[in-house]
C-alpha cells in the first residue's frame, strides 16, 4: 500500500473486494439525481470508481466496471417495477427478474468504458489529468452508445446530477446532456485523480478542479440570469389523477372524461387545455358524443391538446398509434402528432415471432411508430414540437430540426410507476432539453408530475405524484437556437477534442510517474 493513501486504494485488493467497492459506488449515484441531488455523492462515486481501476487488467476492469453499472441501475430503476404490479396476476412475477436483467444489461456500458480505459492505459500508460480525461471520455462514448443503441435508453445521463443546480446545469445549452456528463465525470474524478498523484503533481489538479468548478459556475449563472420575455398564452394543464388498474376498465371511459372535463370548466381563463397521455381511453376521434362534450368546454378559440389512441385501417390490417390530437370549439381534429419512439415490451414487443412475451400495456396489437419529430401549427397558439412520455428522454431527438418550435408539449402517463422516484427522474430529462433546446416544455401527466418548465430549465408551476387538480400559468418564452440545438452531437466532439489538446499540451511537461499505477494485472 502505498504511503498517505486510503485503504480502499491499496493495490493488494482483489477483483471481488473491488467490485464491491465498484458496485457499492454505482448505487451512490443514484443520490446524485432528483430528487436527492446530493451533489458532493458525485465526486465520492466516480472517484472510487476510478481508483478501483488502477493496476488491473483489462478484462477484470469490465467487471468492476459492470459491477458499479449494476449498483447504478439496479438501484437507479428498480421503479420498473411497480409496472409489472399494475396487472399483478399477468406479470407480477416477472418484476424481480426483469428489473435485475434490464439492469445486468445495461451494466455492460459501464463495464465498457472500464475496459476501454484500462485497455488504453495499458498501451499508453499516463496519470494525473491526463487519466482523468481519458476516463471521462471513455464514460462519455459509452454513455452515447447507451442512448442509442438498440432503439437507446438515456435514462439518469451523469449529467441530471446537475439538474436541480441552475447555473451548474446551464452548459447544456452549448454541449447537450452527454457533453455536461462528460464534464461531470471529469471534475467528479478530480479528487480521485488527487488521491492518487505524487505530492508535486497534486498542486496542478487542486488548481484545475477550482477553476472548473468556478468556470462552471459563473459561466451557468450569467446564462441562467438572463431574462426571457414571456408569451402571453394561458396555459391550462389538466392532471386528473386516474390509477393505472382504472385507466381501462369497460365503464371507466365516461368516469375518466367526466372527471378531465369537470377539471377543465374550473373558472379562469386559459387559451391552450392540456391533457395528458392517453388522458381519453378511447379512439376519440371515432366517438362523435365525447367530441361533442369536448367541443362545449372549447368556446372563443380555444385549442386542446391531449393524448389519445388512433388506428388506421390498411391493406396490411389495422396500425394503432399513440397520438397527441389537436381539437377546437368543432370537435373536429386539426392537427396531430404520432409518437415515433416506442417503449420497448410497452407499446410493441421486440422480435415478437421469437419471443413469448406479451405487452405490459393495454390495447388490441402493438403500435406503429410515427415518422418522427414533427413541429404543429395551431390556431391562435406558438408553433409546438410534441413528445410523448418516453420520447422526452432523447436528447437532440425531439424537435424538428428544420421546422423549429417555440415550445415542447410532453404528454405523458407516468401512472405505472406510483409514488417511485422515476417521475423525478423523468422530469429531470424534460428539464434539460428545456435547456439544450432553448425552449419551454410543458408536462401533462396523468398521475403526476405536471409541470411547466421555462427555458432555462427552471420549474415555473407543478403538480406532484398523486395530486388531482390544474395549473393555469402563462407559457413562457423561447431563447433563440442555443448551440446544441444548432449542432447536436458534434458539440460533444469539440468539446472532446478541444479537451484533449489541452491534455496533449499538459503532456508535453512531462510523463506522469503516477502513471505507473495503471496497466498492470493483478490476482
Amino acid at each position: 500500500m502505498k504511503p498517505g493513501l486510503p485503504q480502499f486504494v491499496s493495490e493488494d485488493l482483489n477483483l471481488f473486494q473491488r467490485m464491491g467497492l465498484a458496485l457499492a459506488a454505482g448505487g451512490l449515484t443514484v443520490l446524485t439525481l432528483p430528487p436527492f441531488s446530493w451533489l458532493i455523492a458525485v465526486p465520492v462515486a466516480f472517484s472510487v470508481l476510478f481508483i478501483v481501476l488502477r493496476n488491473i487488467s483489462t478484462s477484470r476492469a469490465f467487471l468492476v466496471g459492470w459491477a458499479f453499472g449494476l449498483g447504478q441501475f439496479g438501484i437507479g430503476i428498480s421503479w420498473i417495477a411497480e409496472s409489472f404490479y399494475v396487472d399483478a396476476e399477468r406479470f407480477g412475477a416477472l418484476a424481480i427478474p426483469a428489473v435485475a436483467g434490464l439492469s445486468a444489461g445495461l451494466a455492460i456500458f459501464p463495464g465498457m468504458t472500464a475496459m476501454l480505459f484500462a485497455a488504453i492505459m495499458q498501451r499508453r500508460a499516463v496519470g494525473g489529468i491526463a487519466a482523468g480525461l481519458l476516463f471521462a471520455t471513455c464514460w462519455v462514448a459509452t454513455e452515447w452508445l447507451r442512448g442509442h443503441v438498440l432503439t437507446g435508453f438515456p435514462w439518469n445521463l451523469a449529467a441530471y446530477a446537475l439538474v436541480d443546480y441552475a447555473a451548474l446545469r446551464q452548459p447544456a445549452a452549448w454541449v447537450g446532456s452527454y457533453g455536461l456528463g462528460f464534464l461531470t465525470v471529469f471534475i467528479g474524478i478530480l479528487p480521485g485523480v488527487l488521491t492518487v498523484a505524487a505530492p508535486k503533481r497534486r498542486a496542478p489538479v487542486l488548481v484545475l478542479f477550482a477553476v472548473a468548478v468556478a468556470g462552471f459556475w459563473v459561466g451557468g449563472a450569467l446564462r441562467s440570469g438572463q431574462d426571457v420575455p414571456p408569451t402571453d398564452v394561458a396555459l391550462r394543464i389538466v392532471q386528473g389523477n386516474v390509477p393505472q388498474v382504472e385507466k381501462w376498465v369497460p365503464g371507466s371511459r365516461q368516469r375518466t372524461l367526466e372527471k378531465y372535463l369537470g377539471l377543465s370548466a374550473q373558472p379562469g381563463r386559459f387559451d391552450l387545455l392540456l391533457w395528458p397521455e392517453t388522458a381519453f381511453p378511447g379512439f376519440l376521434d371515432e366517438d362523435a358524443a365525447a367530441r361533442a362534450r369536448i367541443s362545449a368546454a372549447l368556446p372563443d378559440g380555444r385549442i386542446l391538446l391531449t393524448g389519445a389512441p388512433d388506428r388506421v385501417e390498411g391493406d396490411g390490417g389495422t396500425r394503432y398509434f399513440n397520438t397527441v390530437q389537436a381539437y377546437d370549439g368543432s370537435g373536429e381534429v386539426l392537427t396531430g402528432y404520432a409518437k415515433h419512439h416506442l417503449v420497448p415490451f410497452g407499446e410493441y414487443v421486440p422480435l415478437k415471432g421469437w419471443l413469448p412475451i406479451e405487452r405490459l400495456t393495454e390495447g388490441l396489437g402493438d403500435f406503429t411508430p410515427g415518422p418522427g419529430p414533427r413541429t404543429l401549427a395551431i390556431p391562435g397558439a406558438p408553433l409546438v414540437a410534441v413528445a410523448i412520455c418516453y420520447e422526452i428522454i432523447f436528447p437532440g431527438h425531439v424537435v424538428d430540426d428544420l421546422f423549429r418550435p417555440d415550445w415542447i408539449f410532453n404528454a405523458t402517463n407516468d401512472a405505472w410507476f406510483g409514488t417511485s422516484i422515476g417521475p423525478e427522474q423523468h422530469l429531470a430529462s424534460a428539464r434539460m432539453r428545456a435547456v439544450e433546446e432553448g425552449l419551454p416544455v410543458v408536462r401533462a401527466a396523468n398521475t403526476g408530475i405536471s409541470a411547466i418548465i421555462d427555458a432555462n430549465g427552471n420549474v415555473v408551476a407543478r403538480l406532484d405524484t398523486g395530486e388531482t387538480g390544474t395549473i393555469d400559468a402563462g407559457l413562457p418564452g423561447a431563447r433563440t437556437p442555443t448551440p446544441y440545438a444548432r449542432f447536436g452531437d458534434w458539440t460533444l466532439l469539440v468539446l472532446v477534442f478541444g479537451c484533449w489538446v489541452f491534455g496533449w499540451l499538459a503532456s508535453l511537461l512531462g510523463r506522469d510517474p503516477d502513471a505507473r499505477h495503471f496497466g498492470t494485472e493483478v490476482s
